[in-house]
């Protein structure tokens, strides 16, 4: 029998190959509604938990190993060494032996909390209070009440917590395992170091930070809130047969605020020394001085264009005032305050500049120096947008501040260590891309979170130079790369006066340049608030989905959302939703219509919250679009709450027509498009009558719309069942609207 020649042979070969990658790629899997939940998928996002500790080591926990391996681990820095820090086994029998037989709650065993010294961590467990002691792998139960504890601390040294029970402030000391009430005069409107729904939500991100700890573990400042005059929106039940109503307290915008006031409570005493301080509306954030003799109060005035600090002493409550700063528009809340421990100097963000920028000042308020100067902005690296905390550490002996910041461009953030007197400015991050910093309290080394658009997030401990140390994580495409998922290109846009719009464009991965394809824009457009940005993003599964779908996926910001400078948010005053945001993202469309891949008529727009906003605008005064879905929306200022709200548009008192001009009921007639509005109708943020009213408006003008309200869900639809169904409703209404 003759052997096949080797050319020939080798032809076979090639053509087999040919062919099996043929058939292969046609029946590799998709990103599609039924594999967008794979978990292979979320292996990208994940990176390990840590904590460091106060001698500049670090506890790290990884859950992105399989169960039975997971643990709690003590890294030391100088050497990468790690060890596993409690036994995980002799905890849970520990914990289960506090329960009857058979009826311990199931728990996972990462603390919430954990003390400086890596002695205890803190767990809450159906509404009482846990402590681990993690040196001997014991649990001990610290209440057991019918009612609920929240918002609960460790003391700084690690030897007590505190927190809130029914609206009270109390204490619980380890060494003599005793309760201390702190407050009596808890009530449904009167809240003692837990903080009302709109200081929550707005003033602290989120965060119930109600009172901060004195640095010598005696005292607590802490938040008095009278809410007995904040006006009471109800929200029916739809369960059981004759519904309850909720009520919360939400001062609407022009109404009466809670009234907020400090108090400064000693532990051995029980006794509060009230803070003495001028007129004000707001208190806007509270930190102990190192002397511990002192506390630094701020506090925001109606309009939040003045921000005062003040510094109140421990045992009268006198206050002296420091320093004002001001703003036209509003002053952003920020967390970069830090009192330098030779007591002659702070370091405080400021605005002034049109930029947030670094300032030196001394005790009296006086300024020494700017620090960090250009036309960037230093910017958080994680947390609420609308909250600033971009300091990383200072070394207070070497004379360095470490931040995160926007220098290399807005689309980016990396990390930088500069001099108090502003010399000697030192790029450290590598990579383009995003990097997220925690630092040690010696500033000695630093853990770095970094991604960028198509780089899932690696897990970095670097020196304080910035030389990588330890790799912790690798970045890892996980079901990404299975599914063959497509990233965005990242582009700017001249708009109609040459102003560079961020935009991202995901094509895919069959794109065809011959072809015409539909568009689907998300948007979102808060001042300071990008969607377009340089880092990994969890939502390019589902842009995976929509590609595979047919669709083209595209995010646009306005400039006053691109976080580029104060100057360019402030363009929002008495001006949203309005011509700031429709006028970039109109021409933004406009330009991006000239590529003839792009179909000219067929363009979707859709967000959530203020992007269900920017959606109405965009499809109620522009014609750009021929469908939208609006979720979660802002209609109309008057029906927001208080500090949002007349941050960026005052009150009617103040400018009555810029309202009206500015409300969307107005232009609810004007309705292009199809148009479907989607709402939970518990939405404790933004309450479902803003939808009502548009609704109302939209009926009147004989608009045709779509509705779909979920029961019993809040600002976003975030349960599995609900989570799904509304990506199946989008896809719908895509294809039924744009294809």
């Amino acid at each position: 029998m003759k052997r096949m020649p080797n050319v020939l042979r080798f032809l076979c070969v090639l053509l087999f190959a040919l062919t099996s990658f043929g058939l292969f790629a046609q029946d590799a899997p998709k990103l599609t509604l039924e594999t967008m939940n794979d978990p292979s998928l979320f292996q990208s996002f994940g990176v390990p938990r840590t904590w460091w500790l106060d001698d500049g080591s670090a506890l790290i926990f990884d859950m992105s190993k399989p169960f039975p391996e997971m643990a709690m681990e003590h890294l030391d820095p100088k050497t990468s060494n790690r060890t596993v820090w409690f036994d995980k086994d002799a905890a849970m029998v520990s914990f289960n032996n506090l329960f009857e037989e058979g009826k311990a709650p199931r728990i996972f065993l990462m603390p919430q909390s954990i003390t400086g010294s890596g002695e205890f961590g803190l767990f809450l467990v159906l509404g009482d209070i846990f402590v681990l002691n993690m040196k001997s792998s014991t649990f001990k139960r610290i209440t057991q009440t019918p009612e609920d504890e929240n918002a609960v601390r460790f003391s700084p040294d690690g030897r007590k917590i505190a927190y809130v029970r029914e609206n009270n402030l109390y204490a619980y000391c380890f060494n003599h395992e005793k309760e201390i009430r702190l407050t009596t005069d808890g009530s449904d409107v009167v809240l003692n170091g837990t903080l009302s729904w709109v200081y929550w939500e707005e003033m602290f991100g989120r965060q119930d930070n109600g009172f901060w700890w004195s640095g010598d573990s005696k005292a607590i400042a802490y938040l008095q809130t009278d809410e007995s005059q904040v006006s009471i929106q109800h929200i029916a039940d739809f369960e059981p047969y004759t519904p309850t109503v909720q009520k919360q307290r939400y001062p609407k915008v022009g109404e009466v605020n809670p009234s907020v006031k400090v108090g400064i409570v000693e532990l051995n005493t029980q006794k509060t020394t009230w803070a003495d301080l001028a007129d004000y509306e707001y208190i806007a954030r509270i930190k102990w001085l190192p002397d511990n003799k002192q506390v630094s109060i701020r506090t925001l005035n109606r309009m939040q264009t003045e921000i005062d600090l003040y510094f109140t002493d421990r045992e009268t409550g006198v206050s002296r005032h420091i320093l004002k700063d001001t703003n036209e528009a509003w002053v952003n809340r920020t967390d970069d305050l830090y009192f330098l421990d030779n007591g002659k100097h702070f370091i405080m963000a400021s605005e002034r500049s049109g930029y947030d920028h670094l300032y030196r000042f001394t005790m009296d308020g006086k300024l020494v120096n700017q620090i960090t100067t250009g036309n960037w902005a230093i910017r958080s690296s994680g947390g609420p947008y609308w909250l600033r905390s971009a300091v990383k550490a200072i070394d207070q002996k070497k004379g360095w501040i470490y931040f995160t910041a926007h220098k290399e461009s807005a689309l980016e953030k990396h990390l930088y260590r500069i001099k108090l007197d502003g010399k000697k400015l030192q790029h450290l991050s590598n990579g383009r891309g995003t990097h997220a910093i925690t630092m040690s309290a010696d500033a000695k080394y630093y853990f770095d979170t970094y991604s960028n658009i198509s780089t899932p997030p690696s897990y970095t401990m670097h020196k304080a130079d910035g030389k990588v140390k330890l790799v912790l994580k690798e970045s890892t495409l996980g079901g990404f790369e299975k599914y063959n998922a497509q990233f965005a290109e990242l582009v700017h846009i001249p708009a109609r006066d040459g102003f560079p719009l961020p935009v991202s464009i995901t094509r895919p991965a069959d794109f065809d340049s011959t072809k015409v394809y539909p568009v689907v824009v998300n948007v979102y457009g808060g001042p300071s608030a990008p969607m377009v940005a340089d880092a990994w993003q969890r939502g390019a599964i589902w842009e995976n989905v929509l590609l595979n779908a047919g669709y083209i996926c595209m995010k646009i910001d306005n400039r006053a959302a691109s976080a580029v400078s104060k100057n360019l948010e402030n363009l929002m005053l008495h001006n949203t939703p309005g011509s700031t945001e429709l006028d970039d993202l109109v021409d933004a469309v406009k330009y991006l219509k000239q590529r003839p891949w792009l179909d000219n008529e067929r363009w979707g727009i859709y967000g959530w919250s203020g992007g269900g906003t920017n959606t109405i605008l965009g499809m109620c005064r522009s014609k750009e679009f021929k469908a939208g879905i609006a979720g979660g929306s802002m209609i109309d200022y008057r029906f927001y709450d208080t500090i949002w709200g007349e941050t960026m548009m005052k009150t009617e008192a103040v400018d009555s027509l810029a309202f009206e001009r500015c409300s969307l009921l107005n232009y609810a007639k004007d309705l292009h498009g199809k148009l479907m509005l989607v709402h939970g109708s518990h939405d404790d943020n933004v309450h479902i009558q803003q939808v009502w009213q548009f609704v109302d408006k939209l009926i009147e003008a004989d608009k045709l719309f779509e509705l779909m309200v979920y029961p019993g869900r809040g600002h976003g639809v975030r349960d599995r069942a609900g989570r799904r169904h509304y990506n199946h409703l989008m896809l719908d209404f895509w294809n039924r609207n744009l294809k």
